[in-house]
């Protein structure tokens, strides 16, 4: 199967589309699929995972490259002549890459995966909320199958009149965040490192400090007795964030990857997620497959990933001062049983969902979709020729009825 990849994002810069992007590259490598990466000029590599990256003009708003439509983009599908072209949180880019595979008869996946309606509201462009959506209809369905990450991304695009529409979450590495971390030197010492006893209960936050993600929130927590709060990350509201955390007990970390972000899942004892805009939650997965519990808001993508009760709790965004917040934390920290169990429960909730597994269910939306698209040319062909058939009869008959 050849794969073009037209994303929004690639490295070097790092959100969750690229990371998505970079996962499913990796599995199409595995299988032994071919591909290549069109995205805007950022800097990124010339090859990932052996498949060309091609980088496309760009322009530049609040320091994120923006790839704008050019012929440049048709010219890299004429050239490498993909059976599929999945487009990864389309805009701009992604839409010029729907509109060029529709005109060669090429099937297109696209993949939902920024609440771009949500951007509007928290920059204070609430009259552009309605455009915001407008565009997004009229690029995904433009696309022959869209993708969203969580039930309440569905029902957003639903409610829009998105239409092809087909759940499609995200897997998790599950030999990086595990349970058994939490016993190794390392992780001992960390916790030694950020805790003033080995009593104090940690309660983590991981992901970027931003507008969007509220962590702000944890101004709930101040006064709860014998905890420690790690922030992983940074972001434009880290300014904000410490100035409403002010006092509390607070060890901020800075960005994490790789092995020292699986110990910073290992070295804490619950999770807390924040934000009520996230369209899945990458980092909720994580930490159940780390053997945590979880807390987050019942909104967006964190209602399918948590069972309250079961393998964390899901608080009312809405309650005043984040009361229910605070009251799920509290309850937590006060019962090392609950964390347990509902840390096990979530190990158990993620065990089907490594990376490998999802990006086969990707590449058999692939398959679906380059099988109907050939499906409706075969018809179409076959219309064809039955138009023919028919005008050569007609022709026939009024030759026959001439010499006649």
């Amino acid at each position: 199967m050849r794969v073009a990849i037209v994303t929004e994002s690639f490295l070097p810069t790092i959100n969750g589309v690229t990371n998505s992007v970079c996962k499913v590259l990796d599995h199409l490598a595995l299988r032994g699929h071919d591909a290549i990466v069109i995205c805007p000029t950022a800097g990124a590599p010339k090859r990932y995972k052996g498949f060309r990256v091609h980088e496309v003009p760009t322009i530049t708003y609040r320091q994120f490259p923006v790839g704008v439509p050019n012929t440049r983009v048709q010219k890299l599908l004429d050239d490498f002549a993909p059976d599929i072209v999945h487009v990864a949180s389309p805009m701009f880019l992604g839409a010029e890459a729907i509109a060029a595979a529709k005109r060669r008869g090429i099937g297109t996946v696209a993949i939902f995966q920024t609440d771009v309606a949500g951007y509007t509201r928290r920059n204070n462009l609430a009259a552009m909320e309605g455009v915001a959506w407008q565009v997004i209809r009229w690029i995904h369905n433009g696309a022959d199958l869209n993708l969203a990450p969580s039930s309440s991304s569905i029902a957003d695009l639903q409610r829009a009149r998105v239409g092809n529409l087909k759940l499609w979450g995200r897997g998790v590495d599950l030999e990086s965040y595990h349970p058994r971390h939490r016993q190794t030197d390392t992780v001992a010492r960390l916790r030694q490192r950020i805790t003033n006893s080995p009593d104090e209960v940690v309660i983590g936050y991981v992901g970027r400090v931003a507008p969007e993600k509220q962590v702000e929130r944890l101004a709930a927590l101040r006064g709860i007795p014998n905890i420690k709060i790690v922030i992983v990350g940074d972001g434009p509201s880290m300014d904000s964030v410490k100035k409403a955390l002010k006092g509390m007990p607070v060890h901020y970390a800075g960005k994490l990857s790789g092995k020292d972000l699986s110990y910073a899942y290992a070295s804490f004892d619950i999770f807390v997620h924040t934000g009520t805009e996230e369209t899945f939650g990458q980092t909720i997965q994580e930490a159940h497959a780390a053997g945590l519990p979880v807390v987050a808001p019942y909104a967006g993508g964190p209602i399918d990933l948590i069972s309250h009760g079961e393998d964390g709790y899901l608080f009312d965004p809405f309650s005043e001062c984040d009361a229910h917040l605070r009251r799920c934390v509290e309850h937590l920290v006060a019962n090392a049983d609950a964390r347990a169990r509902m840390g096990e429960a979530g190990r158990r909730r993620v065990l089907d969902r490594s990376w490998e597994s999802v990006c086969d269910e990707l590449l058999g939306h692939y398959g679906d979709v380059i099988t109907k698209r050939r499906g409706g040319e075969a018809r179409e062909r076959a219309l064809s020729l039955t138009a023919d058939d028919d005008a050569l009869i007609e022709s026939e008959q009024v030759l026959e009825n001439g010499v006649g």
